[in-house]
């Protein structure tokens, strides 16, 4: 079983709003990764959110699939949500964990599901969805790697980890995978008329 987990508890300063409540095609973003993820037929996914995050919980709640899971301290970086989310998801059944960003709302269903049909597949223990040779998210890292994430440095997130293991890239027809919304001048050129 891979269940999802979508980083959502950044501050998000240099948009100036929450991006998990942005718009994106008639839904906010974390909607839109969630429908997403449920039309893949992943099992599961946990959006780890800061803990002011009230309107977002709300939205999760009203997507009908998903679960929201607080960072009680997000000052510690994206690795401190990245093990927050695992440490929700992680049972025996759990085979690896799909990981991916609220402000990188475009990924498709079609590109989830060429992930997860890789991972049994691959050899190595991290696989990563790239467009055009340009590597983003989604990214699968398997069991074998879920305490390696835990111990890594938070100041250094989980790039040495990533560093320091193998990556099977699944080269996909998908933008999104490495288009992600940090700023206003990304929405309108991300987001657009979407």
């Amino acid at each position: 079983m891979i269940p999802a987990i979508i980083l959502a508890a950044g501050a998000s300063s240099r948009m100036g709003s929450p991006k998990a409540m942005l718009a994106a095609g008639g839904r906010t973003f974390v909607r839109r990764i969630l429908d997403t993820l449920r039309d893949a037929e992943l099992p599961d996914a946990v959006v780890v959110v800061r803990p002011d995050a009230d309107d977002v919980i709300h939205e999760i709640s009203l997507a009908g699939f998903g679960r929201a899971i607080v960072n009680t301290d997000p000052t510690r970086g994206q690795l401190s949500s990245l093990v927050a989310g695992l440490d929700a998801i992680d049972e025996p059944r759990v085979s690896a964990a799909l990981v991916t960003l609220v402000d990188a709302p475009l990924v498709s269903a079609a590109t989830v599901r060429a992930l997860l049909s890789r991972v049994p597949r691959s050899a190595a223990p991290i696989v990563r969805a790239t467009y055009r040779g340009r590597h983003g998210h989604p990214v699968v890292f398997k069991r074998e790697l879920f305490d390696a994430l835990r111990r890594a440095d938070l100041a250094i997130g989980a790039k040495a980890v990533l560093r320091a293991h193998a990556i099977d890239d699944v080269e996909v027809d998908d933008p999104g995978v490495a288009e992600d919304v940090d700023t206003p001048e990304d929405y309108r050129r991300v987001i657009g008329d979407r």
